[in-house]
């Protein structure tokens, strides 16, 4: 923080326009003048020269800050050049498939039979968990590993699943090691249900501008990216706090991970059925599976998924995962047919999987275990998987001389490559601001075909605790619980409620369900992000044919003290603004109704959680999110994208894509994904997360751009043969 606290000037949440001298930052409603003076540019250039990124939005940018390496003593088989240093373009002359293993046909699962042993471990369970086991050396290969590792080659375990989140603060936990935060007073924080139900509201505002797609394509990217061990979300966790009938259990019995939701006396729903508490059960952490070098605290959660945005909920986090959803036939990922159309496998255990009232009802099976949560996640884990088999197929008649290893490799490529291009430059926009995402390297103006080479083995890409616990969990304000069946001529033909269809997918296979939620998705629009949630995750989560279910966001507010994340007043000031020494210094970003709110709920203005006041901050001009949120899903993005060696635009010579294929990757969009994977799809806007109107009319699939994949014809098949 030694620049953002010694120059307030270049602490600026957006900036918006200039105006004689002065930059004038817009907010949602009202504006702010700063005057901009030499020592901001004198701070500004010194902290280049030492090389620490200093952000003229007041985001703390910790891009060259590195915690400990949790894995000492690995080391990397050196087997060529350096990586380029800055975003210079590396041409790829050949579109040729560098082989460095065998890759003959596999007519069977080879793994079936292995215990974990090196393969990794079998699907997560609840109450379960396990620390990363890393390769001790690494070997340069095409194509990324299923489990994240060696993705950075002398620190293999970055990323990996199994590992711990990242902190960009220090955890507050009670007792210092893991006891869940509590007020500066030392007693309770206010009870999570009444913070829910009293600062956050219910009203239902559709949005203006962006589609439903646009909110559960964000579910995708943050199951494909993080997911707390030991939890199960949305199926029933086999550690009861309370009984099913809402009652705590006995202390004697309680299980030491309880941490269950009181509920307040007079509560508006659940008093109305005598329901005392909601069932919350601790995520594990690096103390509780005693993962390697920790000293006894202070504890840190573990994530049982890549790091990565590698599309690890269609393919799993593991050799073991993969092998039981892996065709091992011409590349392709098992599905099962019916009805002309191609779905997820069955899942092995019906009842224990989904809500299912009969074991013959549909549950799924993929590479992440939330696959059944809601319909459209499902309908998002088919069209991904649709998607793979749709690139291998036309991967192996371009390449008949390619193998089953080869064509699942290349399809999966090109699938996460795909998946990293929308959710960059169509999606992120949306939420971060185009220009705030320029600003600070999250995406580049550049030629179709040039390559922007920003790898930097220094960043630890793992997933940032506070981002996943509290900033990416604001959008649940977009959840809309009325889901809309819409036909090809855009009428509404019914809706399904969600709170129905919660972890039973089965209905996405009824009639042409399938095609009339994925267009009722990309047409019906997603709730406003603002305080408001939707009635049926506030008050009817997961309510398994009772009367009430769980409220979500009581769940977040709870999951925040859970992981101990310092106070919203810390990251004010780790963002670049003015720590707040009274509650009246909360008006620069929060509603003074909103304060008094919290005055009356808190016992302190420090007790504050970064999820309750950084969701009432006003937004930034061209984004989603208050400046808070908005510097901490910067610095993930940043991260994500800068510490892969894999992603997409890296032009890496054995890794990257040729520029004529880097040029078809940037054709990809969410239109042209859900056109190729529904059943009989025919038209969409051409910009599927924004509402349609004039300038985004609903056009024939055909007039979307596609990816071509004849630039993927091997020019140099001798190399496959002999391997």
């Amino acid at each position: 923080m030694l620049f953002n606290n010694s120059a307030k000037c270049c602490s600026i949440p957006k900036l918006s326009y200039r105006v004689k001298g002065t930059f004038q930052l817009k907010f949602k409603s009202y504006h702010i003048m700063i005057w901009r003076n030499g020592l901001c540019f004198l701070l500004v250039l010194i902290g280049q020269a030492l090389s620490i990124k200093v952000s003229n939005t007041a985001y703390h940018i910790l891009h060259n800050e590195h915690a400990v390496d949790a894995f000492p003593g690995h080391r990397y088989d050196h087997g060529g050049s350096a990586f380029p240093t800055g975003p210079v373009a590396l041409p790829l002359v050949s579109n040729a498939v560098t082989a460095f293993a065998a890759t003959s046909p596999a007519p069977a699962n080879p793994f079936v039979t292995l215990a974990r042993g090196p393969y990794g471990p079998h699907f997560p369970q609840g109450g379960r968990a396990v620390c990363a086991v890393p390769p001790q050396a690494c070997d340069k290969t095409t194509y990324r590993s299923l489990d994240g590792s060696c993705n950075h080659m002398d620190r293999p375990q970055l990323g990996m699943a199994n590992t711990r989140y990242a902190r960009l603060l220090p955890p507050r936990y009670g007792d210092g090691v893991s006891s869940p935060t509590e007020s500066v007073t030392g007693q309770d924080l206010p009870n999570a249900r009444l913070v829910s139900t009293v600062v956050f509201g219910e009203m239902d505002v559709p949005d203006p501008e962006f589609t439903l797609i646009n909110m559960q394509w964000g579910q995708i990217v943050t199951h494909d990216m993080s997911l707390g061990a030991g939890g199960t979300q949305s199926k029933k966790h086999p550690t009861r706090c309370c009984t099913d009938d809402g009652r705590l259990v006995g202390t004697d019995t309680l299980h030491k991970t309880c941490f269950a939701i009181l509920v307040p006396p007079h509560d508006p729903a659940f008093s109305q059925v005598g329901t005392e508490c909601l069932n919350f059960v601790r995520t594990l952490t690096d103390l509780d599976v005693n993962c390697p070098d920790n000293a006894g605290g202070p504890a840190q959660q573990i994530s049982v998924v890549t790091s990565y945005m590698d599309l690890s909920l269609v393919y799993g986090n593991s050799i073991q995962q993969n092998s039981q959803i892996r065709a091992f036939r011409g590349g392709r990922m098992i599905v099962e047919q019916r009805n002309g159309a191609e779905w997820m496998p069955a899942s092995q255990n019906v009842t224990g999987d989904c809500d299912a009232v009969d074991p013959n009802e549909i549950c799924y099976m993929a590479g992440d275990i939330r696959a059944n949560q809601n319909p459209g996640l499902t309908i998002l884990h088919t069209v991904l998987l649709r998607e793979h088999n749709r690139i291998a197929d036309q991967l192996a008649a371009l390449n008949p001389h390619f193998d089953d290893r080869t064509l699942f490799q290349e399809a999966r490529k090109i699938n996460i490559a795909q998946m990293q291009h929308i959710t960059y430059y169509e999606w992120l926009p949306i939420f971060l601001g185009t220009e705030n995402m320029l600003k600070n390297r999250l995406i580049y103006n550049v030629p179709p075909n040039a390559h922007v080479n920003d790898f930097d083995p220094s960043i630890d890409p793992s997933v940032i605790n506070s981002h996943a616990t509290a900033a990416f969990r604001y959008f649940h304000s977009q959840i809309e619980g009325r889901l809309d069946l819409i036909s090809e001529l855009r009428s509404v033909e019914g809706s399904l409620r969600l709170s129905d269809w919660l972890n039973r997918p089965g209905i996405i296979e009824a009639g042409d369900n399938f095609d009339s939620l994925t267009r009722g998705h990309a047409t019906q629009p997603e709730e406003l992000t603002d305080i408001n949630f939707d009635r049926e995750i506030k008050h009817f989560l997961f309510r398994r044919n009772m009367p009430f279910g769980m409220d979500l966001r009581a769940i977040d507010i709870q999951r925040n003290r859970d992981h101990g994340l310092a106070s919203y007043n810390d990251f004010r000031e780790f963002c670049g603004l003015r720590r707040a020494q009274r509650w009246e210094d909360y008006a620069d970003l929060i509603d003074q109704q909103n304060i008094e709110q919290l005055r009356n709920l808190y016992a302190s203005h420090e007790d504050v959680e970064v999820t309750v006041a950084g969701s009432l901050e006003a937004h930034v001009a061209g984004a989603l999110a208050g400046p808070t949120f908005l510097c901490i899903l910067t610095e993930q993005f940043y991260r994500t994208r800068v510490g892969d060696r894999f992603f997409y635009e890296n032009g890496e010579r054995y890794v990257g894509f040729t520029p004529d294929q880097l040029a078809e990757l940037r054709k990809a969009s969410m239109a042209r994904l859900l056109c190729d994977n529904g059943v009989n799809i025919q038209t969409m806007q051409p910009k599927a997360f924004l509402r349609v109107s004039s300038s985004n009319a609903v056009v024939s699939c055909s007039d979307i751009p596609q990816v071509d994949l004849s630039k993927w014809i091997d020019k140099k098949p001798l190399l496959h043969f002999g391997k």
